[in-house]
């Protein structure tokens, strides 16, 4: 617009070039200097300053007298700001401003002298608590990392692992560590009498002792700090994404849903009652493996070491 004004362009022609009504051409002429020539740069930088100051935090009840009146009664009767809001509009009234808008007014220079009338008694949000450090898992391993068997499932032996945590209550710091084969949904669990590293790290070596684990996809916790320790390379799922290791989030699904209900405190199960739930679940035939067992699948390409499938069969037939 600058250039077709300094070319001696009309501001109708102005208007069809830019494709826009004259009137918005007639507008912006006037966000000019006082020597009167047309400059982009300073037009826009006046518009910023007008739209920075067209509104402010608690306008639309500050703005309106009525409004305003209204919810400074009604502040004074101890109605919170969400009942105030869903009375309004329930009732039908020609005024309205949602919880939101009335807890911003009371946050605002405006409105703050009122917020004594909330219930919290405070004009301000109530800080967040500064969150504990987090420590990283140290030479952490990608998920994009792992061997090409292990990311299309054409190999047997990888494995995705998991903890199971009870309650958070006071002295409760028993988990199960579990791992599940990707190919044939084989579980291995145990239980470990916390989370910390070394627990972890004794879990998954014992893993590696019953089956031929490869490779292990685990998530961000701190138990798997020490996972350079682990008898087998483990590699770390993308941080808040769970879906990248499905398998393992449906086997303690169905751990859940068959014996141990969320909420269950660890210290009053057994590892003989865990590995009973263990064996049932890894003796259901499934249609993903042409209904056959995981025991039988692990059976048939040699990938256990310390597990005899008659003897196997032979306890969940007595169970």
């Amino acid at each position: 617009m600058e250039a077709l004004l300094d070319a001696g362009e009309t501001q109708v022609e102005i208007a069809k070039i830019l494709k826009v009504d004259p009137g918005t051409i007639s507008r912006e002429r006037k966000r000019k200097p006082k020597n009167g020539r047309y400059d982009a740069g300073k037009a826009q930088a006046k518009a910023r300053v007008e739209r920075g100051h067209s509104k402010y935090q608690g306008m639309k009840v500050n703005g309106n007298a009525e409004l305003k009146a209204h919810i400074i009664a009604e502040l004074e009767k101890k109605r919170s700001p969400d009942e105030i809001a869903g009375r309004m509009k329930l009732e039908g009234m020609p005024f309205y401003a949602s919880k939101n808008a009335v807890y911003k007014w009371l946050y605002s220079v405006h409105g703050q002298r009122y917020a004594p009338l909330l219930c919290s008694k405070r004009y301000r949000k109530r800080k967040q608590k500064r969150k504990a450090r987090r420590t990283m898992i140290p030479n952490r391993k990608s998920i994009d990392d792992r061997p090409l068997g292990a990311t299309n499932r054409t190999r047997y032996g990888h494995y995705e692992g998991d903890t199971i945590v009870a309650p958070k209550k006071a002295g409760n710091t028993e988990a199960v560590a579990v791992a599940v084969e990707r190919k044939t949904r084989f579980l291995l669990a145990a239980r470990i009498p916390s989370l910390a590293p070394k627990e972890m790290t004794k879990a998954m070596n014992g893993f590696a002792g019953r089956a031929s684990v490869l490779s292990v996809t685990m998530d961000n916790g701190i138990e798997n700090k020490g996972h350079e320790d682990w008898a087998m390379p483990a590699f770390c799922a993308d941080p808040y994404s769970p879906w990248q290791k499905p398998l393992v989030e449906c086997t303690i699904g169905l751990l859940r849903r068959w014996y141990f209900k969320k909420g269950t405190d660890w210290s009053l199960v057994t590892e003989e009652k865990l590995q009973e739930a263990a064996l049932m679940l890894n003796n259901k035939y499934r249609k993903s493996l042409g209904y056959r067992s995981a025991l039988e699948v692990e059976a048939a390409h040699g990938m256990m070491k310390k597990i005899n499938l008659t003897n196997a069969r032979k306890e969940v037939a007595i169970q």
